[in-house]
């Protein structure tokens, strides 16, 4: 992984990470215990799925640049599914409180993406490749008059 992949990997997940423990706090204080347990719970979920998520799709843009919007979609898709397959197992749970995860769930993805969006911005990425210019010019293929 290169390291601006990492840099922007820890810019959405040090938000992602503080927002959970606030949440958490919050939680603890207005649900008791087991709203705290449902922060973090969502919290890690989040993390998780966002980072699997990132690190699928940097690996997709290096190795089959003209499926990455298809495979963003087709990410996105899965990662919602496979939060329906969490819910429905824990849907009658007493694990955790499920309104304290549901708003931690939803406040930070909304962190995360926020996070992502930041760090894309502020990335310098080059869009042409520097060796590239190094190269031998064509030359004029045309005749001489």
């Amino acid at each position: 992984m290169r390291s601006d992949d990492v840099r922007s990997l820890l810019q959405s997940a040090v938000p992602t990470a503080v927002a959970g423990a606030l949440a958490a706090v919050i939680s603890g204080i207005v649900a008791g215990g087991k709203g705290a347990v449902g922060a973090v719970v969502a919290t890690v979920v989040v993390m998780l799925f966002m980072g699997i998520g990132f690190l699928v799709l940097q690996r997709t843009a290096k190795s089959l640049p003209h499926l990455f919007q298809a495979m963003g979609l087709m990410l996105y898709t899965a990662q919602i599914l496979l939060l329906f397959v969490f819910l429905a197992v824990f849907k009658n749970t007493t694990l955790f409180n499920p309104k304290a995860f549901a708003i931690t769930l939803v406040a930070t993805t909304l962190v995360w993406i926020g996070a992502q969006a930041r760090a894309h911005m502020k990335a310098k990425i080059l869009y042409v490749e520097p060796d590239s210019m190094k190269g031998d010019k064509p030359g004029n293929s045309g005749q001489k008059s």
